[in-house]
C-alpha cells in the first residue's frame, strides 16, 4: 500500500477464503479498539464498517510516519502507516487464533488501499451500483469519496444483514446518527470534506 499525506483512502480486507473474521460479538469490539490504537496516530477515520467476513475503513491520512500524533496512544507503534496496519491485523489474528485454538492466516495476504482523492489513484470499476459503474465524474475529488462513504455505510443492508443502515451496530453510520457514544470518526473532518450520510 502506498499512502500519501493529505489524501483519502478506502482500506479493506476480508477473511482468508472469505472465512468469518468476527466470530463473536466481543470480537467486533476488540477490533474496534485495535483500529483506534493503530489508525489514529496516522489518519482521521471518516467511515468504517465491520462485516462478518471483512472490514472497510475510509481514512484521511495525516502523517504516514505517525510522528506528529504518536502522543495520542500509549502503545509503542511502528514508524509508518503500512506497518501499523500490518501489526493491527497480525495482533487481531493472534487473538482470534488463541480464542479458536487454531493457527494460520485469518486475513487475505494483501490489504487493499485505494486512493479516492486524486484521479490517478481512483479505480472507479470498484464502485458498481444497480445504475451502473460511476466513471468520469466531473469532480472526482468530492464525488468518489461520497460514493465510497455511502458504499461503506450501505454494506450491511446490501448484504441482507439488516434493513436499515442504523440497525447495524458495527458501522460509523450509528456514530453520525448519534446512536453511539464511543466514536472512531472525525466528524469535523467529514463535514469539511462535505461527506454526508443518507437518512
Amino acid at each position: 500500500m502506498n499512502f500519501e499525506n493529505g489524501h483519502i483512502y478506502h482500506i479493506f480486507n476480508q477473511g482468508n477464503n472469505r472465512q468469518p473474521i468476527f466470530l463473536r460479538n466481543e470480537n467486533y469490539h476488540f477490533f474496534f479498539k485495535k483500529i483506534a490504537t493503530y489508525i489514529f496516530p496516522f489518519a482521521d477515520i471518516l467511515a468504517w464498517c465491520l462485516m462478518p467476513n471483512h472490514f472497510h475503513l475510509m481514512v484521511l491520512v495525516n502523517d504516514i510516519s505517525g510522528g506528529a500524533t504518536l502522543s495520542r496512544t500509549p502503545t509503542q507503534l511502528p514508524d509508518n502507516f503500512n506497518k501499523s496496519i500490518g501489526i493491527m491485523l497480525a495482533s487481531y489474528t493472534r487473538a482470534i487464533n488463541n480464542q479458536q485454538f487454531q493457527s494460520g492466516s485469518l486475513f487475505r495476504d494483501k490489504t487493499k488501499a485505494e486512493c479516492l482523492s486524486k484521479a490517478e489513484g481512483v479505480q472507479p470499476s470498484f464502485f458498481n451500483t444497480s445504475s451502473g459503474t460511476f466513471i468520469n465524474l466531473p469532480n472526482h475529488e468530492k464525488e468518489y469519496p461520497q460514493i465510497c462513504f455511502n458504499y461503506i455505510h450501505n454494506n450491511p443492508v446490501k448484504a441482507g444483514l439488516v434493513n436499515r443502515c442504523e440497525d447495524w451496530e458495527f458501522s460509523s453510520y450509528r456514530e453520525y446518527c448519534g446512536l453511539r457514544n464511543e466514536k472512531l470518526i472525525n466528524e469535523i473532518k467529514a463535514n469539511e470534506l462535505e461527506l454526508k450520510i443518507k437518512y
